[in-house]
């Protein structure tokens, strides 16, 4: 079973453990001859790299990416090209305790219960150190779609949110929240920090919007660009919750509210809204392409919380450790990475049925 890969003709697979020697991804289907270098993916693994503010874990890595495979003086060759990812910051000490019992709201259990043992290093596969090997696969996939510019950011933590009139593009890059308003990048410092100094954790919400989809791309009923947008976005780990466009709020409006008019344009239909997200059928309309995802609060947290361990006896743990106080904050980046690879997986699809 493929459960490591996702899409159909642009196709990742991702690999390796957060404690592991090493993690990566193999990108199968890039077409050739697209100019690509490590540098050009450095910079998205840089955006989510960790211990770059006290906000987020201060585990250490350098996150610098190598290509290993398909790519030849300087371009893609249509061959698979292998992404890897060195861990140089481990410290599997911390999880002495996580090896005895389970953590409530991780998956411990879950995974020892399919799998009859489990890498209580950190989570192994389970835990936010994969989607390094995402961002690096997304670097790829925005080579597939020039055209589209796909930005994230947080509307939320903690359960207080931005003010859509303050919302400023520019200030996103300026904070270390990916807040695109200010006046919440200042209040959210005071929250997490408060979570971070408590041993607690909080939640979050990512936006998403890629800008230039065109229309066409998607396919009905079974071959939806939402469906595997959504699919993408609960393939991270820490999600709870995805909407597109405005989501749970559409059925609280009627009809009409809920309508997105159209008048004629020089270029094709002018819209009046965009509450379906810029996806009508499974299709793109050529609007703006609108995410939000939900991320849990980080489940290793200190302060103390009841569990069971292994032999089914009740006990108590707290997790030592370097974790995120608040995973989603460096969620934004790898947000987008997925964006990226359901657009360029849709516009080979596309391609290949339409020409």
């Amino acid at each position: 079973m493929s459960v490591n890969s996702f899409g159909r003709i642009f196709r990742f697979t991702t690999w390796g453990e957060s404690h592991g020697p090493a993690l990566g991804a193999v990108v199968d289907g890039c077409p050739p001859g697209l100019p690509l270098s490590e540098a050009d993916l450095q910079p998205y693994l840089d955006a989510r790299r960790p211990g770059q503010s006290k906000y987020t874990t201060q585990r250490q890595e350098p996150d610098a990416v190598r290509i290993l495979s398909g790519v030849f003086e300087g371009r893609s060759t249509g061959t698979p090209i292998s992404l890897m990812i060195e861990n140089v910051d481990q410290r599997s000490k911390d999880y002495s305790e996580v090896a005895r019992a389970y953590r409530p709201g991780h998956a411990d259990y879950a995974y020892d219960a399919k799998y009859g043992f489990r890498d209580y290093r950190g989570g192994g596969r389970s835990s936010a150190r994969e989607t390094a090997a995402r961002v690096a696969a997304g670097g790829v996939a925005r080579l597939v779609v020039p055209e589209v510019k796909i930005f994230a950011y947080v509307t939320e933590i903690g359960g207080d949110a931005i003010d859509r009139d303050r919302f400023d593009f520019d200030e996103i890059g300026n904070n270390p929240f990916f807040c695109p308003d200010a006046a919440a990048a200042g209040r959210w410092a005071g929250l997490v920090d408060e979570a971070r100094l408590g041993g607690s954790s909080l939640g979050a919400v990512v936006e998403c919007v890629a800008q230039g989809v065109p229309a066409g791309w998607g396919a009905p009923l079974y071959g939806k660009l939402d469906a595997d947008l959504a699919a993408a976005m609960m393939s991270i780990n820490a999600v709870k919750g995805v909407e597109i466009g405005d989501g749970f709020a559409a059925a609280r409006l009627t009809g009409e509210q809920n309508a997105d008019p159209m008048r004629p344009g020089a270029q094709g239909p002018e819209f009046l809204a965009n509450h379906a997200g810029g996806i009508a059928g499974g299709i793109s309309t050529g609007q703006p392409v609108v995410v939000r995802v939900a991320f849990k609060p980080t489940s290793s947290i200190l302060t103390p919380v009841e569990t069971i361990t292994r032999e089914g006896e009740a006990s108590e743990i707290r997790t030592k450790g370097r974790h995120d106080p608040c995973v989603g904050i460096r969620g934004a980046p790898v947000v987008e990475a997925m964006m990226a690879l359901v657009l360029a997986d849709h516009k080979l699809l596309h391609r290949g049925q339409c020409g």
